[in-house]
């Protein structure tokens, strides 16, 4: 049997994305023990039932110590706020490394509280649901998807790459970036997808005109998909906006002017702009399924999921 990669890890938060780092630790023997905090002692409970972790604790400062790894998976609003607690229970040569969706916020919430030794490596795997809890995890949400790294201009290299390995052995791809190229970057492929989404759903829920019986009912259609993003945790939301506001916003301009392109074209019954759109778009759906991130299937694989095939 191989030894663990890690002799200790301690997971920082245990929703969707801690849980499942919990579950794959163990099923690939990553670490020869799990420490698990959370603030909630509802959740904490729920995580010991479930059997995640080694150890359980209230205290993210007792949870860290004499960890090797520590992966801080908390909304990014309190990533400051968990890199103060934590600080002088840090073991020298720890690698301290997070999950958050913001870069350039995380870094700077959390750098100064990181003592001289600790490795302080900013990460963020691409692998999400709409669930959240400890429930919510399962151990091949991170099978092919991204994991990417902001490192600082002193990193460790021999540190990075021990992280990388780990991630590695969680399924996950590796890239790196500059901490505002990264914010850039999630601000069009994720934060503004979601935000577009919650808009959406909130202005049906405000419709007059329409019920809200009228909305469940026909939710079939393209609505249904934008209400799975919309699901997605409130309070990890709110704090991406407020923490990767700069590029969001710049997002959103660049959105409302292609919005009012469109709603030229529709006005004025333009066909040709109409088709080359959708046609542009079509082909980044294509790119998607080619690259490996989702599956040709048709109405999301729901068929298959929905009404299985009987042998």
């Amino acid at each position: 049997m191989t030894s663990p990669m890690f002799e200790k890890i301690a997971l920082v938060g245990i929703g969707l994305i801690g849980s499942s780092l919990a579950r794959v630790i163990r099923r690939e023997g990553l670490a020869g023990h799990v420490a698990i905090s959370t603030r909630s002692a509802a959740t904490l409970a729920r995580a010991q039932e479930l059997e995640l972790g080694d150890s359980y604790t209230i205290e993210a400062k007792e949870a860290v110590r004499d960890a090797d790894l520590v992966i801080v998976s908390v909304p990014v609003g309190s990533s400051g706020a968990v890199a103060q607690e934590i600080a002088s229970a840090l073991k020298r040569g720890a690698i301290l490394t997070d999950v958050g969706s913001t870069k350039a916020s995380v870094i700077a919430q959390m750098q100064p509280h990181v003592p001289d030794g600790v490795h302080f490596i900013p990460g963020h795997p691409l692998a999400g649901t709409e669930k959240s809890g400890p429930d919510a995890g399962f151990a091949d949400l991170f099978d092919n998807r991204w994991c990417i790294f902001t490192p600082l201009p002193d990193t460790d290299p021999d540190a990075l790459e021990r992280l990388s390995e780990f991630w590695r052995r969680c399924g996950a791809n590796i890239d790196t970036m500059d901490p505002q190229h990264h914010d850039m970057t999630l601000a069009i492929v994720s934060h503004l997808p979601h935000i577009i989404a919650y808009n959406i759903v909130g202005t049906a829920d405000d419709l007059e005109s329409v019920t809200k019986t009228e909305v469940i009912k026909y939710s079939a259609s393209g609505f249904r998909d934008f209400t799975r993003l919309a699901a997605s945790d409130p309070t990890m939301w709110r704090d991406v906006c407020l923490h990767n506001k700069d590029a969001i916003l710049e997002m959103l301009a660049r959105f409302s002017e292609d919005l009012a392109f469109l709603q030229r074209a529709i006005r004025w019954g333009d066909g040709d702009k109409l088709f080359d759109l959708f046609t542009r778009t079509r082909a980044v759906r294509r790119s998607i399924i080619e690259a490996g991130q989702d599956i040709d299937v048709p109405d999301f694989g729901r068929q298959a999921i929905e009404h299985p095939i009987k042998s």
